[in-house]
């Protein structure tokens, strides 16, 4: 592990332990809580693809209940991340998990009358999943504030493991509960858990950081969370990398079920031993990843974590052992975990707070949007050719994308540091702040010696204005006076170039300028002009 010093060279350090972030009281409480949240949603989930099998539902409508569960969030996250940036990110976690715990509560109550219906099942579902995608945005933005950015990487893991461990308890308790009683005994958990992180998040006093200037409109601060994702290339990698292996990932949840009840003829009871398989490798990723990292960048273990991953749905597709199964499954667990913790705490490692929950939204987009394609690509192949195919299949694709990752998504680079820091010098004093489109014009002047590297820096220069701000960013030589550099941007209105000073500012955008301004003249200093327009 590395950390930047101030002129940006990265200095190893010693990484956190695995269990460091249980240390703070906040985290633990969370932790905790959404553990049972975990093995309550996955009790919920085996319930209700084992219902919809009773219910007469195939392969593509068992798929379907995966899609449910992760489609919403797919159509909810972006808004939701903008909110996350604009208001309490406690309130929204409060909204999210309450319509999460009434929508469990009905699907509860149909259950048990029997009135519940495969329409109505996926209705449900998706209410669920529409609850998760208002809060997951503001769960992922909170954790650095909880732990510190350099436990990130340890919180991540922790919360992978969380995940991976309570998909694992939830599936082997629910099939208990339904061997034992049905479906609605794993949805009566479900709604338990719910409760429970409902207390917490209920007993959380959060301090909410000042905003100089108010809270953004949600419309705009999505537009600018979706200008700053397109201009921030090692975040965007890492939402291709998610994207690409979750679309084939997916496919072990989405048809475990179906080769259970069908190839390896188990029942529920079963099924669920199966996923404890996937928790036993969790929680071994959780002791093995932290050593692989220390010696392999994180591009290395999400391109190896993803060739495993490959090798274990060839191996489980058509294999007809449940022993067999069951230990691959193990490897399938600690693959997952090291894979999808190391993007996601590669995401946050590179996210300044400011923008995110909203930047995490495409996090979140990439994971189950990824997912929900999964689900239903994978279950119609099944529905056509079987389950032990589908599976085979997946691990192909997912092998033969590793080289498409390499060349257009590669996640090395140097290390950056998003914290906030308003390097900029203080704007105009401009009375009125609703003041129409702005145009910035800086004049830069460079040797001519130093033109081409100048002009290869300011490419950093010009990702820092967009990313915070700019919609229009261009840098343009005097062709009568070649040492003059114009840079020109504009910004959509004077509030949002008072944000770019005053709170959107880090100390890798100063580092970009910093390097631009060691290329001009000696003596000189960019000048700056700040235009309105005056015809709209």
């Amino acid at each position: 592990m590395t950390v930047p010093v101030p002129d940006g060279t990265p200095v190893p350090v010693a990484a956190p332990s695995t269990w460091a972030p249980l240390r703070h009281p906040v985290f633990r409480a969370l932790w905790i809580a959404q553990f049972g949240g975990n093995i309550g949603t996955w009790a919920q989930m085996v319930g209700a693809q084992w219902l919809m099998g009773d219910l007469g539902g195939g392969g593509l409508a068992i798929g379907l209940v995966q899609t449910a569960a992760t489609l919403p969030v797919f159509l909810f996250v972006v808004p939701a991340g903008a909110l996350g940036d604009s208001m309490d990110r406690r309130k929204l976690l409060l909204l999210g998990q309450s319509v999460m715990t009434a929508a469990a509560t009905v699907l509860l109550l149909v259950t048990v009358i029997h009135v519940v219906n495969p329409v109505l099942l996926l209705g449900l579902t998706a209410v669920m999943a529409a609850g998760q995608g208002l809060a997951a945005p503001a769960f992922q933005a909170v954790q650095p504030e909880l732990v510190g950015r350099d436990q990130i990487p340890a919180a991540a893991l922790l919360n992978g493991v969380n995940a991976n461990v309570g998909r694992a308890i939830g599936p082997a308790l629910g099939g208990v509960l339904i061997a034992a009683a049905g479906p609605a005994a794993a949805f009566a958990l479900n709604v338990a858990s719910f409760v429970g992180l409902l207390v917490v998040l209920a007993r959380w006093h959060r301090e909410v950081p000042p905003r100089p200037l108010g809270a953004e409109r949600v419309l705009a601060a999505v537009r600018t969370g979706a200008r700053y994702v397109r201009n921030a290339p090692r975040f965007g990698a890492v939402l291709a990398r998610s994207t690409v292996f979750m679309v084939f990932a997916s496919s072990l949840w989405a048809l475990l079920p179906i080769l259970a009840r069908g190839p390896l003829r188990l029942g529920p009871s079963g099924y669920g031993l199966l996923l404890g398989g996937i928790g036993v490798g969790a929680v071994l990723g959780a002791l093995v990843v932290p050593a692989i990292r220390a010696r392999a960048e994180p591009g290395v273990v999400v391109s190896a974590g993803t060739l495993v991953y490959a090798a274990t749905l060839v191996l489980t597709g058509p294999s007809r052992s449940v022993p067999l199964v069951a230990v691959t499954l193990v490897v399938t667990g600690l693959t997952w975990v090291a894979v999808l913790s190391t993007l996601n705490s590669g995401a946050q490692m590179v996210l300044p707070d400011w923008t995110r929950a909203r930047a995490l939204a495409y996090y979140q987009l990439a994971i189950m949007g990824g997912q929900a394609l999964g689900g239903f690509v994978w279950g119609l192949v099944a529905q056509l050719w079987g389950a032990s195919t589908a599976l085979v299949a997946a691990g192909i694709g997912l092998a033969v994308s590793l080289p498409v990752g390499w060349r257009w998504a590669p996640m090395a680079g140097p290390t950056l540091d998003p914290s906030a820091e308003q390097h900029l010098p203080a704007p105009p004093d401009v009375p009125v702040t609703g003041l129409g489109h702005v145009l910035v014009l800086i004049e830069w002047r460079v040797p001519d010696e130093s033109a081409t590297a100048f002009t290869e820096a300011m490419r950093a220069v010009g990702l820092s204005r967009r990313r915070t701000g700019a919609t229009l960013w261009g840098l343009f030589r005097d062709v009568e006076d070649p040492e003059c550099f114009l840079e020109a941007f504009t910004v959509p209105d004077w509030t949002e170039h008072l944000r770019q000073h005053l709170e959107r500012g880090t100390a890798m955008d100063r580092l970009a300028e910093a390097a631009a301004r060691q290329l001009v003249v000696p003596g000189t200093g960019p000048q700056v002009r700040h235009l309105v327009r005056e015809d709209s």
